[in-house]
């Protein structure tokens, strides 16, 4: 555009400029006049102000120190009116300023008072102020000054003429002035100046109630003269033509600029509405990553406003904590213009915290005039999406370990069945030697005992193996009255050499009188089994001090039993993870222990529980019903 082209177009700004420039000129001079004057004005109030205040401060301390000297005077004579009359500081301060004199007894309680009569100007009603000064031994002398007084005598007839003075309190009440009639509200305001008085203003003989708050103030009675108001007029009459002229050319020029100020904003209203109702997330940055332009999917999705968006330069306060560098490297790789087309997958975080995944497409920002300034970006949340593949990766994975459950069901039972044959020729063939070593006349105990022994674990082995495979089999485990305490001694016998072996010591605290539970005992016996194997499996990490405590106690309609060592704890690990089929802490285990002990004492109405001991190590628990029935029968037996 060129200089001639630009100065026709803003030829219309011309009147407007003329008459702004000579009414603010002319208003700048008169202001700077007046300006100067009130000024001139204003300090010289107060300075008549101080001044004003301090005479009446020196003329209410003069009248102090006068009746100090009646006070002195009075000193050892009997109070009466007529010994008060009779002196002459009295009399004089009758004729100042005084309103009249009382003598006080230590009580408050009047002794004598000589007031002052005449028409000499003072003031007998309304409000007064005091003065007090003790009498030595003889009580109080007060006397009272009305202030109206105070300000006709106190204040120069200089000053009176010039300036309205007046007494005030701190809520604005006039406690006296100068002139007949205090300023009335509906005047215009006049320049005026308050000091605050110090001097001894007292409201009360007898409680000594200083005035602390009252002020003198000045107002001027002739103010300088506002001459902006006469001049407002002929600077309104210069104006109006030049603003008229302005204003026709003004409106032929903003009749253009409105059309083309709706055809834009109505533009900009339909691609807004556009952007907001898509479902895909926009945004639009430069080169340096700097976001332009967001819409409204793409705050929805990060939880930010558009106001805290834009502007920003990275990192972005939507990208994950803990992907920073990743996001960084991904951003700086995408400005350089290396962003795939097919897009990619990220994962930003939204305000609240939770975790979005996103697929994110990079086309190229450009201006009108075609030159590229940034990259614009579309945005599709794919959080559900992803959500659904989870849960049906999840499901495929249940079937397979569903399978392979009852693939180890079906090899269990078959190894149950199996091994049934050989754990009962070990039994026959043990009762054999026993019975031919006793044909023999051999009476080795040690021998015997020990072919005992291993008939007896082989019938246990037996019955373990025949309740396993009616429990895979999906059968009822045999709920039979039984003593707890026999199936946790029974099984602690049983690892007893084991834990001797491991160096780990294995103490037993049975509550006393626990009563009978319902219960399969060879399967208990497993469950105690399984957790103490667990334990002593877990203190192998220890150097020494390995120890594990199995104890029960009644708990309401339950007897509990816990399994606690001192080892390395669960590290935060619940019941749920440990339980879980195939899910085991040690490099040669199954994972399958814990699952069957649950299955086990959740057939028999119990709980399994387990936690970080308090003392360290770990504490696993299950709790059975009591056989309350089977009790009853006992105790009426």
């Amino acid at each position: 555009m060129s200089l001639r082209e630009f100065l026709h177009r803003s030829l219309w700004l011309a009147p407007l400029a003329l008459s702004l420039v000579f009414v603010l000129g002319v208003l700048a001079w008169v202001r700077a006049n007046e300006a100067d004057e009130q000024e001139q004005q204003r300090q010289t109030l107060i300075s008549d102000a101080l001044s004003t205040e301090a005479q009446l401060r020196d003329r209410i301390a003069d009248e102090q120190r006068h009746l100090r000297q009646l006070a002195e005077a009075l000193v050892g004579k009997t109070p009466g009116e007529a010994v008060l009359a009779a002196q002459a500081e009295v009399n004089g301060g009758l004729r100042r300023l005084w309103q009249s004199v009382t003598w006080l007894d230590a009580r408050n309680r009047m002794l004598a008072e000589v007031s002052g009569r005449g028409d000499d100007g003072r003031l007998d009603d309304g409000l007064s102020l005091h003065l007090t000064a003790p009498v030595a031994g003889e009580g109080t002398l007060v006397v009272r000054y009305p202030p109206a007084l105070l300000l006709k005598r106190g204040v120069p007839w200089w000053l009176a003429r010039k300036y309205d003075v007046q007494l005030v309190d701190s809520a604005d009440q006039v406690i006296a002035s100068s002139t007949e009639s205090p300023l009335r509200a509906a005047q215009a305001p006049r320049p005026s100046y308050r000091v605050a008085l110090t001097g001894p203003l007292r409201a009360s003989p007898l409680t000594q109630e200083a005035l602390t708050d009252a002020a003198l103030e000045l107002t001027v009675r002739d103010p300088v003269v506002n001459g902006v108001r006469p001049l407002a007029w002929v600077l309104v009459a210069g104006f109006l033509p030049l603003i008229a002229v302005a204003s026709w050319l003004l409106r032929r020029q903003m009749r253009q600029v409105q059309r083309a100020e709706v055809a834009g904003r109505t533009e900009a209203a339909w691609r807004r509405a556009m952007e907001d109702s898509a479902l895909v997330a926009l945004r639009a940055r430069d080169f340096d990553g700097r976001l332009l332009y967001v819409n409204r999917t793409f705050c929805d999705m990060v939880g930010l406003a558009a106001e805290q968006l834009v502007g920003l330069l990275p990192p972005m306060p939507y990208w994950p904590p803990d992907a920073f560098e990743e996001m960084s490297e991904r951003n700086r790789r995408n400005l350089a213009g290396h962003a795939p087309r097919e897009g990619y997958e990220a994962r930003w975080q939204h305000s609240s915290g939770r975790l979005v995944d996103v697929m994110v497409f990079e086309s190229p920002l450009v201006d009108a005039s075609g030159r590229q300034i940034g990259w614009m970006g579309s945005i599709i949340d794919i959080t559900e999406r992803k959500r659904l593949e989870d849960r049906e990766r999840r499901q495929v994975e249940t079937l397979a370990h569903n399978a392979r459950l009852t693939m180890l069901g079906e090899v269990a039972s078959t190894l149950a069945h199996e091994l049934n044959q050989p754990l009962t020729a070990i039994a026959s063939y043990g009762a054999g030697i026993t019975n031919s070593l006793t044909k023999l006349g051999v009476e080795d105990a040690l021998v015997l005992g020990a072919l005992q022994r291993l008939g007896q674990q082989a019938a246990h082995a037996g019955r373990i193996v025949a309740r396993i495979r009616e429990f895979l089999t999906r059968r009822e485990p045999r709920h039979e009255p039984c003593d707890l305490h026999e199936v946790i001694t029974a099984a602690v016998e049983l690892l007893k050499r084991d834990c001797q072996r491991r160096g780990v010591t294995l103490d037993v605290t049975l509550a006393p009188g626990v009563p009978a539970v319902l219960a399969d005992a060879v399967l208990i016996e497993q469950v105690v089994i399984n957790l103490v194997r667990n334990a002593a499996d877990a203190l192998q990490a220890c150097e020494n001090g390995r120890r594990i405590t199995v104890s029960s106690r009644v708990a309401g309609d339950f007897v509990r039993v816990d399994v606690q060592d001192n080892g390395p704890g669960l590290a935060g690990r619940r019941i749920e993870q440990l339980c879980a089929p195939f899910y085991s802490t040690k490099s040669d285990g199954m994972g399958m222990g814990l699952a069957i002990c649950r299955s086990i004492v959740e057939a028999h109405q119990g709980v399994l529980d387990a936690c970080d001991a308090a003392g360290g190590g770990a504490l696993f628990s299950f709790s059975l019903p009591l056989n309350r029935e089977h009790n009853r029968e006992s105790v009426h037996a």
